[in-house]
Parts: structure tokens; C-alpha cells; sequence
């Protein structure tokens, strides 16, 4: 009987937390419609700017109409939105004309990918262990220096930062690259040369955008571990004789890590807005030069896709974040 009720249970959970994405979503695309066009700035009169008067109103006129521009926002053009997202069609750019949304986004999305998991990675990394270890030594050297640095860290604009270290690391040591992800002399290298041609180039951004998410991971692994070593369980552990160890492995770093797993599902959209800062800063070819240059043409395809697309990964990421918590955490699953 327990069984079955922990099954019906799990069900119900899992159909709630499916349903709440969906509507989720659902709001994101009404969301998504609608913000993009209350920015003041038509994107015809805006190509019609930049053809520097060799297009007369009446081309102009076509093309809106060609955009579908024309209609009335509600309910012609967001019905017709709505339909063609749901059908998997992002539709065509304004600015890029001619060009796909899906195919300028995937043109762009793998290096963004590359920049946003390596950093990330290197963030968990540390930022959780270290966090770890200053919350396990409450009051010691490291919890003292790791919580301040990570303060400072946590407050610091990536992209003040990511200059900064371009002046260091570029302009006056000279020791990595400042702009771009390769080198354009390297197209024709080894693979080897290639490939580390390809990691200089990352090294930068790549730090910039870990530097900010350590601060964080610091700050909230310190705190959970720190409200983890005061349990009840903690202090029965200690009186049955495990040592330090035992009971950081088998009690403290699993209950500790609720708190991060939430961060790490949270933090997805900060990365995103961190990565298009930090791309243009590095030049970097990804999905922040692609989400500047649509915003400054008022491309609404583009805008719509690139950030459908950053809601879909955020609700996801959610998901595997509410599936964690049932494995770090049995009582979630009741």
C-alpha cells in the first residue's frame, strides 16, 4: 500500500510540475510577442534608413506588408506567430534577409554552448568546493578570504571585468588573445595547433563569465553547508564517533547541496545575459553579437527565437532541477 501511494504520489508530482511547464512556456511566448514590439523603433523605417533614401514609402509600405506589419497586433499577428512557433518555424530575419531564424541561431548557438558549459563547469567547480570547505571551517583564513573575494566577485559587472583582463592578459602581457574565437593565420594549421588556438581564445571570456558565477556558488554553498553543520543529525553523528570526514561524505555535502542545485537552475538566465555582454566585450561569434545586432534593427523574428529559445532552456533546466532534488532529497518525491 505504501508503495502504490509513493507511485500515485511521484505520478501526481511529475504531471503537476509537466503542467506547470507547459503553461510556462505558453506565457513565454505571449511574453515573448509582445515585449519586443512595445520598444519604440519601426523595423521598416529602420531599413529604410539604412538604404539611405533608394527606397521610396511605397517599397516601404510593401515591405510592411510583406512583414506582416500591417495587421493588427492582436489578434492577427500573434495568432499568426503562435501557429508558425508551434509548427517549429521561427520564421525569416528582417535584417538578415532571405536567412532563417533556426539557421542564423544555430550558425551561433554552438559557440555560445561552449562558452556558457565551460564556464559554468569551471564555476561548480570551484566555487562549490571552495564554498564547501569555508562553510565546514566556519571563522578560519579561507572562509574569511573566499567570502570577501567572492563579495567583491558577486558585485563586479562582467564586462568592466572582462576588460580589465584584456588590458592584463592582452594588451600588456600579450599572453591570449583579446577578440574573436580563432585566428584567422590558424584555418589551415594541424589539429593540434588548432585546437589550442581555439582554447586561447576561450581562456578569457570563458574566465569572465566564471569569475561572477564563483562569487555565487562560494556565497550559497558556504551558507547551506553552514546551516547543515548546526542539524540535530550532525551532532548525533558526532557523538556516535564519525569522524570529520564521515560526516562531511555521508550527511553534510548531500543535504548542503539543495540550495546549489537551485542556483545552478536559476542561473541559467544570468549566464545568458553575462555571455552577451561578455561576447561583445571578446567579439566572441555567438548568440550575444547575433541578440545586439537584432535588437538595434528591431529584427522581431530573431529576438523571438533567440530568447523562445532561452525559455524553453531555462523551463528545462528546471525540470532536471525538480528530478535532482527527488534523488538528493527522498522527501521531495512524498
Amino acid at each position: 500500500m505504501a508503495s502504490g501511494a509513493s507511485k500515485g504520489s511521484t505520478g501526481r508530482r511529475a504531471w503537476t510540475v509537466l503542467t506547470r511547464a507547459v503553461v510556462t512556456l505558453l506565457m513565454v511566448a505571449v511574453v515573448n510577442f509582445t515585449l519586443f514590439r512595445i520598444i519604440p523603433g519601426d523595423p521598416a523605417s529602420l531599413l529604410l534608413a539604412g538604404a539611405r533614401g533608394s527606397m521610396t514609402s511605397e517599397q516601404l509600405e510593401v515591405q510592411r506588408q510583406n512583414w506582416g506589419l500591417d495587421k493588427p497586433l492582436f489578434p492577427d499577428q500573434i495568432l499568426a506567430y503562435m501557429s508558425t512557433t508551434l509548427q517549429g518555424d521561427l520564421g525569416y530575419s528582417f535584417k538578415f534577409r532571405g536567412r532563417r531564424v533556426a539557421d542564423l541561431i544555430c550558425e551561433r548557438l554552438p559557440a555560445t554552448v561552449v562558452l556558457i558549459g565551460l564556464a559554468q563547469l569551471i564555476a561548480i567547480v570551484f566555487g562549490v568546493v571552495l564554498g564547501i570547505y569555508a562553510g565546514w571551517r566556519r571563522g578560519g583564513a579561507i572562509d574569511h578570504v573566499s567570502t570577501a573575494t567572492s563579495l567583491a566577485l558577486y558585485s563586479t559587472p562582467p564586462f568592466w571585468l572582462g576588460m580589465i583582463l584584456v588590458m592584463i592578459f592582452s594588451t600588456g602581457l600579450g599572453w591570449l588573445p583579446g577578440y574573436g574565437a580563432y585566428s584567422p593565420s590558424f584555418a589551415s594549421v594541424g589539429l593540434v595547433d588548432w585546437i589550442a588556438d581555439r582554447i586561447s581564445h576561450l581562456v578569457l571570456p570563458a574566465s569572465t563569465l566564471a569569475l561572477g558565477l564563483i562569487g555565487q556558488y562560494v556565497l550559497v554553498a558556504r551558507a547551506a553547508m553552514s546551516d547543515v553543520v548546526t542539524e540535530d543529525y550532525m551532532v548525533t553523528a558526532r557523538a556516535k564517533g564519525l569522524t570529520g570526514r564521515q560526516m562531511l561524505m555521508r550527511h553534510a555535502f548531500r543535504n548542503s547541496m539543495l540550495p546549489v542545485v537551485t542556483l545552478i537552475a536559476l542561473n541559467l538566465g544570468y549566464v545568458v545575459a553575462g555571455a552577451i555582454t561578455v561576447e561583445s566585450v571578446f567579439a566572441w561569434p555567438g548568440i550575444g553579437g547575433l541578440t545586439v545586432d537584432a535588437l538595434n534593427a528591431r529584427d522581431y523574428p530573431t529576438l523571438q527565437g533567440i530568447f523562445l529559445l532561452l525559455g524553453v532552456s531555462i523551463v528545462g533546466v528546471n525540470l532536471l532541477a525538480d528530478i535532482t532534488y527527488g534523488f538528493l532529497d527522498p522527501r521531495v518525491r512524498q
